[in-house]
């Protein structure tokens, strides 16, 4: 049995530094902009066989908007610096490097103050 053979039928692992799909490019609807022009691209690099997780890469300009998470997401922040306010009145900056989750059912705002890219993997 050849090594190709044994591995026909097993998924291959995504590399996020591979090239890529062409990026999806979208602004978050338009009542919930808050101030700016946070145009957002998204590459979905994976989503599992049932539709539930997904990952890949996430790019936006300068902007706030608000979020409403029906879905937890884990985020890499890997360039940019954005502040993360929950509707509770706390907040949390963050910059290139740093990570984070948005578990499901928060709400709050998400103000990029310098273009943010991140990897992420969310789960609905």
């Amino acid at each position: 049995m050849t090594t190709s053979s044994i591995a026909t039928g097993i998924p291959k692992v995504i590399d996020f530094q591979a090239a890529h799909p062409e990026a999806l490019h979208y602004h978050p609807d338009a009542d919930r902009i808050l101030e700016g022009d946070p145009a957002q691209s998204l590459i979905t690099l994976f989503s599992s066989a049932d539709g539930r997780f997904h990952s890949g890469i996430w790019e936006c300009k300068p902007g706030k908007w608000r979020v409403v998470f029906s879905e937890s997401e884990f985020v890499h922040l890997i360039a940019g610096v954005m502040v993360v306010a929950s509707d509770d009145g706390s907040s949390q900056t963050f910059g290139a490097g740093d990570a984070f989750v948005c578990p499901a059912g928060f709400t709050g705002t998400w103000h990029v103050l310098e273009t943010a890219r991140k990897h992420f993997a969310y789960y609905e």
